[in-house]
């Protein structure tokens, strides 16, 4: 039994999805996987907003078998409403929770991150070594057999694999061997500001919608008793969007205060979120602020270090595709590494990797794939064309388009089929296919 060592930067979900798929195949043709997975926060960073799975996302969901466990924790949103500035209902998007064809805007499997990364965490912790509080710092190529990692505290360990995990903003990608120095991140020219709020009477089951002149949009969802998740979006072309570009990398104090200022005016609850941002008991763990934008590389592997889930192809959240895109690329790096294992060892990690990148690729270009015009025609700039918007939303749904589309479309993306890795089914220790 040879020992093919792994090592995962990154402990969210791209990350653990990839361990539980490789000790499915730890045994196989006398192959053990030894994985570690290294995450720099010093705990299960279990923080963050909801997310969905869709299409393809759901067959690998219950090829891992966690349907039971994700629809546990499944928020319990009804669809998406949009608000005018006084809070009247303009039109609302109801979630298709048939379990059959198109999903609304609101998926029938919308989770909280932290959920999903606790799912993950306790599914793969008794298999697997993960470090927390520690990050990476070089990677070296040793003749083309293995990597070299240096770490934080700076010990050193050989490994077979180095997969970068570690998401949008990937150091990993920037240490592989011969990385490109071009960053391969590009803007969607869309701010974001995400918090948590405490919760009111009046606060719906729907996730919220309301425009505001300057292509400003507040978004609010609600996911427990307690709380509500608050979003502040404007785009980078409004003329108010130079005071959030020039706190983007400053402290968080700054960045809520530039928030509140530019949405002081917004309308609708805005100043219920601008007092919270400003006086409220909230945590800077619980505030984040981003720029949108997708991660488009030509290769996601050098050498033996490959790059997966964010670090490797982020679709952007305007997609409603990255969770899925994760969990499905673990599934097809996992299925490659298998379908290249003989004679007690893998005999070919760089043609894996290629194999990887050639099966999933078609459909990260699919995804990441906009329509024109997204996402600035989400956006209005004047009162006229928020009424307009909402007129087309309207109209969608008194026509009911919107569940004509469901009963006839297809959630997955494009025709890009789940590859069947045998290697991956029903596998126990010590098989031999």
């Amino acid at each position: 039994m040879s020992t093919f060592r792994v090592l995962i930067i990154g402990g969210g979900i791209a990350g653990p999805s990839l361990a539980f798929w490789l000790n499915r195949l730890s045994g196989f043709q006398g192959v053990e996987y030894a994985v570690t997975i290294v995450e720099r926060s010093p705990n299960l960073r279990a923080q963050g907003q909801q997310i969905d799975l869709r299409g393809q996302g759901l067959t690998a969901m219950r090829l891992m078998g966690l349907e039971k466990q994700i629809r546990e924790k499944v928020v319990p949103e009804e669809g998406v409403q949009l608000l005018d500035k006084t809070g009247r209902q303009m039109a609302v998007l109801k979630a298709n929770k048939t379990g059959k064809g198109m999903q609304s805007v609101t998926s029938e499997f919308e989770i909280m991150r932290g959920d999903l990364v606790r799912i993950l965490y306790d599914i793969t912790k008794d298999k697997n070594k993960y470090i927390f509080g520690a990050t990476v710092t070089k990677l070296e190529d040793i003749d083309g057999d293995q990597v070299r990692v240096t770490f934080s505290d700076g010990s050193g360990e050989n490994y077979d694999l180095v997969v970068g995990a570690d998401g949008q903003n990937s150091r990993t990608r920037r240490m592989m061997p011969g990385a490109d120095a071009t960053d391969p991140f590009t803007s969607l020219g869309l701010y974001m500001a995400y918090f948590t709020v405490p919760r009111i009477e009046s606060d719906s089951e729907y996730a919220c919608v309301h425009h505001a002149v300057d292509n400003r949009v507040i978004f609010t969802r609600a996911d427990n008793p307690k709380t509500i998740q608050c979003a502040l979006a404007i785009l980078a072309s409004s003329p108010l969007a130079h005071k959030i570009r020039a706190v983007m990398k400053a402290s968080i104090t700054d960045q809520k205060k530039a928030w509140a200022e530019v949405f002081s005016d917004a309308g609708w609850q805005g100043p219920r979120f601008v007092n919270y941002l400003l006086n409220g008991s909230l945590s800077d763990e619980s505030f984040y602020t981003y720029e949108l934008g997708r991660v488009k590389t030509q290769t996601w592997c050098k050498g033996r270090v490959v790059l997966l889930g964010d670090a490797a192809f982020c679709p952007s959240p305007l997609t409603g595709f990255g969770t899925s895109l994760a969990m499905v690329g673990a599934y097809v790096l996992a299925g490659e590494l298998g379908q290249h294992m003989h004679d007690g060892r893998v005999v070919d990690v760089p043609a894996a990797l290629e194999a990887y990148d050639r099966t999933l690729r078609p459909l990260v270009d699919q995804v990441q794939k906009l329509p024109p015009g997204v996402p600035s025609i989400f956006y209005p700039k004047t009162e006229w064309g928020i009424w307009f918007f909402q007129m087309i939303f309207w109209t969608v749904t008194v026509l009911r388009i919107d569940k004509l589309v469901q009963m006839f479309g297809s959630d997955d993306r494009g025709t890009w089929q789940v590859p069947d890795y045998k290697v991956l089914k029903n596998m126990t220790p010590g098989t031999v296919l």
